[in-house]
């Protein structure tokens, strides 16, 4: 499954006082999708921390286009575009829903499998490798 999308609701708790989204919460709605994206293609992250594996973010870039506020209806959605030994790339995108998904955000996304013990990188599992190319 290389491209999903869920929906995000803005909070008041997401914004600043003038009912903006705070900048840094983009990346935790990117999070979010990243996470029901794995749980949609059956790999729930409870399963990989028994196993000793996280996913971690290594790097980000990411844009701001418009603002998101208060009672937004966001989509969030992630592309994986490429898998390498220990580290997936997503193309990342916040639309605004209820302006025919106009763009707000648009972010690259690098995340690294790592050893919980060591927090070095490791390759996939052949069983996490065969989840994440289900669909490719």
């Amino acid at each position: 499954m290389r491209h999903f999308s869920t929906s995000i609701r803005v909070y008041y708790e997401d914004t600043d006082v003038g009912g903006i989204v705070y900048h840094a919460n983009y990346l935790k709605f990117m999070e979010r999708a990243r996470t029901e994206w794995l749980r949609s293609i059956g790999c729930e992250q409870p399963q990989l921390l028994a196993q000793n594996i996280a996913f971690a973010v290594v790097s980000a870039d990411i844009q701001f286009k418009k603002p998101a506020r208060f009672n937004d209806e966001l989509i969030v959605s992630c592309q994986l575009m490429k898998i390498g030994h220990a580290s997936l790339q997503f193309e990342q995108k916040i639309t605004l829903k209820q302006n025919n998904n106009h763009l707000l955000s648009q972010a690259s996304i690098k995340v690294a499998c790592v050893n919980l013990d060591t927090m070095s990188p490791r390759t996939f599992p052949p069983n996490l490798l065969e989840d994440l190319t289900c669909d490719i």
